[in-house]
């Protein structure tokens, strides 16, 4: 069921998109598609847009998104790499609400199937019938080449008593290794931690050891219990890849980590 605040903001959007003739619909992403919205999800809109228009839309998006609502605050997404992404804040529903602007053409590559909340002459069902999505996966090669050197880093830091350095490091291997890695195992969309808690009920638990407290001792102890449920994940997945495991980067690197954490004790 789509909570009232964000029933309330579509019922006030789609005429603004009806009435400018170079927007050709409007979409829902994210968890509008798996119909897990709750009064805490932010709302994913994306904005396809006439491909003759395009540009000049571009450099009206903090205009548009004015006429929305009630617009709190906003910033383009350059952080995340996406320039056509404005990230909202609006109040009275207080809503966080993303408008991703994308043209027509552009429409076509995409990693996932919206659901079209409105649309001109069917252009976006068309669209989505025509292109299939490309599925984003995780790519597990690219992992194992990384997490050694990670690991390794996290454990330079705590020598040198840079430990919120080290819980950065810990909290980067949960969102880019752990919790993508776990979400595969089970079979659910690989989000980074995102409702890791509700897909991934066993890695989640598995993945409380590699939380710490701000100490390097109990830092180094997680770093080791991450790089443990990393390789034990690895292990279960690897039969379904041609992964290429550098075991002698990982040999190297937990040594590294056990003579940095004897020297914390």
């Amino acid at each position: 069921m789509v909570p009232s605040a964000h029933k309330i903001f579509i019922a006030h959007t789609i005429p603004r998109f009806e009435e400018d003739s170079r927007m050709l619909g409007l979409a829902a992403g994210g968890s509008w598609i798996t119909q897990e919205l709750d009064e805490y999800s932010d709302l994913d809109l994306v904005i396809v847009v006439d491909d003759s228009h395009y540009q000049t839309v571009l450099g009206e998006m903090s205009s548009i998104a004015v006429t929305l609502g009630t617009l709190l605050a906003s910033f383009t997404g350059e952080h995340v790499g996406v320039k056509n992404l404005l990230i909202c804040l609006y109040e009275d529903p207080l809503l966080h609400v993303d408008l991703k602007f994308v043209s027509l053409t552009d429409f076509a590559s995409r990693t996932e199937n919206p659901v079209v909340l409105w649309e001109r002459d069917g252009l976006l069902t068309r669209t989505i019938e025509e292109n299939k999505p490309d599925l984003q996966h995780v790519d597990l090669q690219w992992i194992e080449d990384r997490i050694w050197t990670w690991i390794h880093y996290g454990a330079q830091k705590l020598g040198r008593g840079e430990v919120f350095e080290a819980l950065d490091m810990l909290a980067y291997i949960r969102s880019q290794v752990l919790g993508p890695m776990g979400c595969v195992k089970a079979h659910k969309p690989a989000r980074g931690v995102r409702r890791i808690e509700q897909y991934c009920p066993e890695i989640a638990r598995a993945m409380k050891s590699s939380v710490a407290s701000y100490d390097a001792e109990a830092c180094a102890l997680a770093l080791r219990a991450a790089a443990r449920l990393y390789v034990e994940l690895r292990e279960n997945l690897d039969k379904y890849t041609d992964l290429k495991v550098n075991r002698r980067a990982e040999m190297t690197v937990m040594k590294y980590l056990h003579t940095v954490s004897d020297s914390l004790k």
